[in-house]
């Protein structure tokens, strides 16, 4: 994992563990070694986990360190989003795509639909920033909440999309060092279960 990804995954890190002093430092890092675009794109997608509130929180501490946005502001165009917002989500959960939706769908019909289309299409499938990378730093900002499941899922997520599960795993590390130690452990034992599953298909493939 390069330095620039790694500051990425810091600062996802350290918006899903809450902590503002590390989010500080992180983002003083990533305005070293990394393009301010793909910073800005890792901050606008972390409201889908973490809210307005600490998404806008996070930005207004990067403003303080890059006054103008690095991103042009885009159009709206709920149809295109809704086809790729499909087309990204089952690149990210693969084999358990169409299961997926009908999971989220039985919770509420709206859910699954949001999901896709915002999620998936206005978020998550935005060009600024690789998939692997995009799904490396939502790994690192799910291991800090209470969220077994989603971080399951998108640390296989990563491997699906393409990153290697060295990177995962540095990616979780990096997310570690700032969480407390039963945290750092659950999100651990996650990857464990990932990781054991990953290899097994891979032997059988």
């Amino acid at each position: 994992m390069d330095e620039g990804v790694r500051a990425l995954v810091a600062v996802s890190a350290a918006l899903g563990a809450g902590n503002r002093e590390r989010l500080g430092v992180a983002l003083d890092r990533a305005a070293q070694v990394a393009d301010p675009a793909a910073v800005e794109e890792v901050l606008l997608q972390s409201y889908l986990f973490v809210g307005y509130p600490a998404a806008l929180n996070a930005l207004a501490l990067w403003r303080e360190r890059h006054p103008e946005p690095a991103i042009p502001p885009t159009v709206d165009d709920w149809s295109a989003w809704r086809a790729r917002g499909e087309r990204v989500c089952a690149a990210v959960y693969a084999g358990q795509y169409e299961r997926l939706r009908e999971n989220v769908a039985r919770l509420h019909p709206d859910m699954e639909r949001w999901m896709l289309t915002e999620g998936y299409g206005k978020v998550l499938g935005r060009p600024g920033l690789e998939l692997e990378v995009r799904e490396l730093c939502i790994a690192g900002l799910l291991a800090g909440l209470d969220a077994a499941p989603q971080l399951h899922s998108h640390l296989r997520g990563a491997l699906n999309v393409g990153a290697t599960p060295e990177e995962v795993e540095a990616a979780l590390e990096v997310a570690c060092e700032v969480l407390p130690a039963e945290r750092a452990a659950a999100a651990r034992e996650v990857w464990d279960a990932v990781r054991r599953r990953w290899d097994e298909r891979r032997r059988t493939d």
